[in-house]
């Protein structure tokens, strides 16, 4: 079985009052959140009839099978996900956005996912959530967390309205470690001006950032990742028992 921690505060944590200034990295679906802010969103969209119910629920499920299964073709589901984003004005985005925080995301958040952000930031950490999510659906999602920094799959815009077209690299696998990359860059700082990095992910789809940072944290851990941590060493964590 594999090492379970009870989580209370991040590991070596520092003095009270003494700010380490580590680098936190979070994922968020299943890590942060017991849910998949994704496929809910779809799910939402269904519920309130902007969709064809029927087959974009089929559509949804086949792709979150093949997440799960790691062999996501990003493109192709970012192709299904931000297809509604163009389909209409901004506006009524934003008020469907509300509602889906307010119905779904925020009665999920549980106390114990809080605390681990707020240990990090209670030490001075810069602290960012990394998602291959969109940036729609997740901004309000880490503002929730009271994190500033989010990395997540930007969106092309036009004219005042979204395209439903991703922009530039999505935050998924491999471009999880060069979006982070570039946006430490944008902020004059690097990899190596950090004492300890640190990154929490449920899923193997994040094993290239788990494996760039010197503190991996497997958090609600799918099968695969708990098998991996349990032969790298890697700590285990558990938000959602």
């Amino acid at each position: 079985m594999p090492t379970v921690t009870t989580l209370s505060a991040p590991a070596d944590p520092a003095s009270p009052g003494v700010a380490t200034f580590d680098l936190a990295l979070f994922d968020l679906d299943y890590t942060l959140l017991p849910i998949d802010s994704d496929y809910e969103w779809a799910r939402f969209l269904i519920r309130l009839g902007v969709v064809d119910g029927a087959e974009y629920d089929r559509r949804n499920d086949a792709f979150f099978e093949q997440y799960h299964a790691g062999t996501l073709d990003i493109l192709e589901f970012l192709a299904f996900q931000l297809a509604p984003l163009a389909a209409h004005p901004v506006e009524q985005l934003d008020a469907w956005r509300e509602r889906f925080v307010d119905e779904v995301i925020r009665p999920r958040i549980v106390d114990a996912a809080r605390r681990l952000v707020d240990c990090h930031r209670a030490r001075g950490d810069l602290c960012a959530i990394v998602t291959a999510t969109n940036e729609f659906v997740t901004r309000p999602i880490a503002a929730e967390f009271g994190v500033e920094h989010l990395i997540a799959t930007r969106i092309e815009t036009a004219d005042g309205r979204y395209t439903g077209r991703p922009l530039g690299t999505p935050s998924f696998r491999e471009g999880k470690v060069q979006r982070t990359s570039e946006w430490l860059a944008s902020l004059g700082r690097s990899w190596s001006g950090f004492a300890q990095s640190h990154f929490y992910s449920d899923s193997t789809n994040d094993v290239p950032l788990l494996e760039r940072v010197t503190d991996p944290v497997a958090t609600n851990p799918d099968a695969r990742l708990a098998a991996l941590a349990r032969e790298r060493g890697w700590r285990t964590i558990r938000l959602f028992e």
